[in-house]
């Protein structure tokens, strides 16, 4: 007898969006990310002499692993010496891929073009990090730089300082680069969201005062009137400003994160010590989200829970706080130290459930740094993952990112599958289909627009559209049971 099917299809009034409040039966969204470090090939590739088959076979290992710990965000560095790991027209192939600037992998391939269409094959967001100002970690010579490298285009705002060589932040050519840089990037490729580290104004050096002096005396005779501090912090907030309005210009939909340093000035909250972002890095961090010019703030709260003078839930209940415009703040938590610290796994997952408990004031994940440490399973953390990412779930979404919501799905069913029309009006980004379990809904299939049907069996379903930012269409109930007669119900 041929199998038939009982469809019961119920589009709701509200989005999805809208009911995914305290009790929804829809799996609560949470941004799960880690950071894949290529300076110095931390974690990607693993050696700059690896062949491009073996880099994309690293590539996928990274992919997998982050789909198997239902992680659903890489932050993957493309950027963190004034070069590239994607093909640039201004900037050089970057050292750390094939062991000489400026030359590009052989066999050819694009590095960022093939992480994110295999991340984005199984649902994982891809999200670009740059470091914005430095042009050489390790070592101040200009030997072995590709001509096109900040430090020789742009040579007397190129400095040594410390091991590095460092562009200087109140040069206005640089930041129109860097500008330009990240536009370039918004414009050719299919990422999910643009983001920056710690690294504004560098890290003090012991006895050397950054040589910077030339470029504050010009903005001096030019009638400037702010002190050294107040002039350098200004310089960082403005290329701030510049970027999330040149990349929103570009894609409204993408999103700008920053990841700043995890103290934003000692003594806030009290009783907190240590190095001060604000007057040390220049960077004022709090400022950027309290104006909302980041879609999102992952602060490094690089500390155990326990110690009261860097105490993890003091940190992130005092960022929380600073959030006016009701961004997304996902701490950043230290991997590294399960090893450095022999922290155990155990602190990581309780600091993930300090961040769970801030829910309601906006903290709505956590990214980790870094991947080496959750492909070597390091003390068990990859293992521990499982008890704290159970199934997957999509990031959170950013209704403030104008985007049109998309209509939703109109299903059919033929046997067993599942089968809609692509939406053509360039709305949707994914089809959702959810599975009810128990009294719950799980994510079955995140497909997509590209992509008209899905295998189902005997159960109840809700099918949603995704735009980029996260919002969801309305809901249609689907319920398939086997049976003799087919019909329609509500």
């Amino acid at each position: 007898m041929d199998r038939s099917w009982i469809i019961w299809l119920l589009v709701l009034s509200t989005t999805l969006q809208q009911i995914l409040g305290q009790g929804s039966v829809f799996p609560a969204r949470e941004f799960r990310g880690v950071w894949v470090a290529t300076v110095a090939n931390i974690d990607w590739p693993t050696s700059k002499y690896h062949t491009t088959a073996q880099q994309k076979q690293e590539l996928d290992a990274i992919i997998e692993e982050v789909r198997q710990r239902h992680f659903n965000a890489i932050v993957f560095q493309i950027r963190s010496t004034g070069d590239a790991m994607y093909n640039s027209s201004l900037e050089p192939w970057s050292y750390y891929l094939t062991g000489h600037q400026g030359q590009a992998p052989s066999p050819y391939y694009d590095p960022l073009e093939y992480m994110i269409q295999k991340a984005h094959e199984v649902g994982i967001e891809v999200h670009a990090w740059f470091n914005p100002y430095r042009a050489r970690s390790g070592s101040t010579s200009r030997t072995g730089l590709a001509s096109n490298n900040m430090a020789n285009r742009f040579p007397s705002h190129a400095y040594a300082y410390g091991n590095n060589l460092v562009m200087d932040p109140g040069a206005k050519e640089v930041q129109d680069f860097i500008v330009d840089v990240f536009s370039d990037v918004a414009r050719r490729y299919d990422v999910d969201g643009m983001h920056m580290d710690d690294y504004f104004y560098p890290y003090p050096v012991s006895g050397q005062t950054f040589p910077d002096s030339s470029t504050y005396h010009r903005y001096q005779a030019s009638s400037g009137t702010l002190s050294l501090a107040d002039w350098r912090r200004e310089n960082v907030n403005t290329l701030i400003q510049r970027l999330g309005i040149a990349i929103h210009s570009i894609k409204p939909y993408l999103k700008f994160g920053i990841s700043p340093f995890g103290i934003w000035k000692a003594g806030h909250p009290s009783g907190i010590h240590g190095l001060s972002s604000y007057d040390s890095l220049f960077a004022d961090s709090q400022l950027w989200l309290r104006q909302g010019w980041v879609d999102y703030l992952a602060p490094q709260l690089y500390w155990a829970i326990d110690p009261p003078a860097q105490s993890y839930p003091a940190l992130l209940q005092w960022w929380v706080q600073q959030n006016d415009q009701h961004r997304h703040i996902y701490a950043g938590n230290s991997l590294s130290k399960i090893e450095s610290k022999h922290w155990g796994s155990q602190e990581i997952i309780n600091q993930i459930k300090i961040s769970r408990n801030l829910r309601a004031n906006e903290s709505l994940g956590n990214i980790q740094f870094s991947m080496r440490y959750l492909q070597s399973n390091t003390q068990g953390i990859s293992d521990a993952f499982q008890s704290i990412y159970i199934s997957r779930t999509l990031t959170p979404a950013m209704p403030w990112l104008s985007v049109p919501t998309p209509l939703t799905p109109s299903i059919t069913v033929t046997g067993n599958t599942l089968t809609w029309a692509k939406d053509s009006s360039g709305h949707t980004w994914r089809v959702l289909v959810y599975t009810q379990t128990a009294d719950a809904f799980e994510l079955h299939d995140l497909l997509h627009n590209e992509h008209t049907s899905t295998h189902v069996t005997d159960g109840e379903y809700a099918v949603t559209a995704i735009a980029r930012n996260g919002v969801e269409s309305q809901v249609m109930y689907i319920q398939v049971v086997g049976g003799v007669n087919s019909n329609l119900v509500g």
